[in-house]
């Protein structure tokens, strides 16, 4: 770069960045009831709002390679941001079904183009304290998530729902204009393409249960407000308890940051957290809406663990930072797209019945299948020897 940014000015940064990832996801939930009544949605419309950008986002992930050598990683970042912020502001112009479909394309796109390139940039330019800036990044992701749950239904009662959901785009622009001053752009920033070719014979497997373990939490987020205010909650109380299940998934991700190490069975960890979260959908199956805290605290500690662990059984399956690199595109581009698949069934469910229980038992048959191929995950000597 011509000159780099300071380690911590660019950490504060990257962490403002974050916030912005899940908001266009997380604020629809609360909103549901709002969204049949005055956009007109259906359930299973309703569920696109978070199919589609979790789609995206996983296109963007499998095209991550191109990206990094077309734009470069500080370009294609400020490039998602400002798309993610056009998305935002379209929303405050209307609320039309066809409207709302179309950010939801354009903020996953965006999501998903920043997740893709923020990394290499960060492990490049940022090596020495690169664990400290991604955990940031990624406690900016899960914080973005809470606030925007929380703040749903209260700027709604404020503002209305356009621009209640236009909100997030003050953010956006924040995070664009802290990055086009701050961040210095470098000259002729082309990074080479490199081809690698996989030697993992996992590389499907690990997709799948990416895939699988992501749906829990997409499920999630799009349907467990919609539960609570189906049992009788209010909009605001339900997105309360979206906000303290993502902070419960904060808590947990930092676990598995600290106690990983102790752990070269990746197994033992695997089970133990796909047992928790499959506690937790078992929770909304058998007693829906009336065990909050508990149902809370289960799927929070289990999906929140679940995503880095994903991660990191992945990385040891590569022998190279180059090799990983590609195989993390692959797995999570793929996942993504699996992932997407969970609140659509979910919404499905929802128009063909009153009640939500046929997708959490679905999603519970899912994570029996995680547990069944975690147990086929050697530990790392026993994966590199192969």
């Amino acid at each position: 770069m011509l000159k780099r940014t300071s380690p911590l000015l660019f950490a504060i940064i990257v962490f403002i960045v974050g916030l912005n990832l899940r908001p266009i996801l997380a604020s629809v939930g609360p909103l549901f009831s709002v969204l049949q009544r005055e956009a007109g949605l259906t359930a299973t419309q309703f569920s696109l709002l978070t199919t589609l950008p979790v789609a995206m986002m996983g296109l963007a992930a499998l095209c991550g390679p191109w990206l990094l050598a077309t734009l470069g990683a500080i370009r294609g970042i400020m490039l998602g941001l400002f798309i993610l912020l056009a998305a935002c502001l379209l929303r405050g112009f209307s609320a039309s079904p066809a409207n709302l479909m179309g950010t939801a394309l354009l903020g996953g796109a965006s999501i998903g183009t920043i997740q893709a390139l923020m990394p290499a940039l960060v492990k490049k330019e940022y090596t020495q304290t690169a664990s400290t800036i991604m955990s940031l990044f990624s406690t900016g992701i899960m914080a973005g998530a809470a606030v925007a749950a929380a703040s749903a239904e209260p700027l709604f009662s404020w503002l209305t729902l356009k621009p209640a959901l236009a909100m997030a785009g003050l953010l956006a622009l924040l995070a664009l204009m802290l990055w086009i001053t701050l961040v210095k752009h470098p000259q002729g920033e082309k990074p080479a393409r490199e081809t690698v070719t996989l030697s993992s014979s996992r590389t499907a497997l690990l997709l799948l249960f990416f895939g699988v373990g992501t749906g829990a939490y997409t499920l999630v987020l799009a349907w467990l407000p919609p539960l609570y205010i189906q049992a009788g909650w209010t909009a605001r109380s339900s997105g309360y308890m979206l906000a303290w299940l993502t902070l419960t998934e904060v808590v947990a991700g930092f676990v598995v940051s600290a106690l990983i190490g102790k752990f070269p069975d990746r197994r033992v960890p695997l089970i133990a957290v796909l047992l928790l979260l499959l506690a937790g959908l078992l929770c909304l199956v058998f007693s829906p809406g009336t065990t909050p805290v508990l149902s809370t605290l289960l799927l929070g500690t289990g999906i929140g663990a679940l995503f880095p662990l994903s991660l990191i059984v992945t990385f040891d399956h590569a022998r190279t930072p180059a090799q990983a690199g590609k195989l993390l595109s692959k797995v999570q581009g793929g996942g993504y797209m699996i992932a997407a698949l969970m609140p659509l069934i979910a919404g499905i469910v929802r128009d063909s019945s009153v009640s939500l229980t046929s997708a959490w038992l679905i999603m519970s048959a899912g994570v029996v299948l995680l547990i069944v191929i975690a147990l086929n995950f050697k530990p790392v000597m026993d994966v590199q020897a192969r």
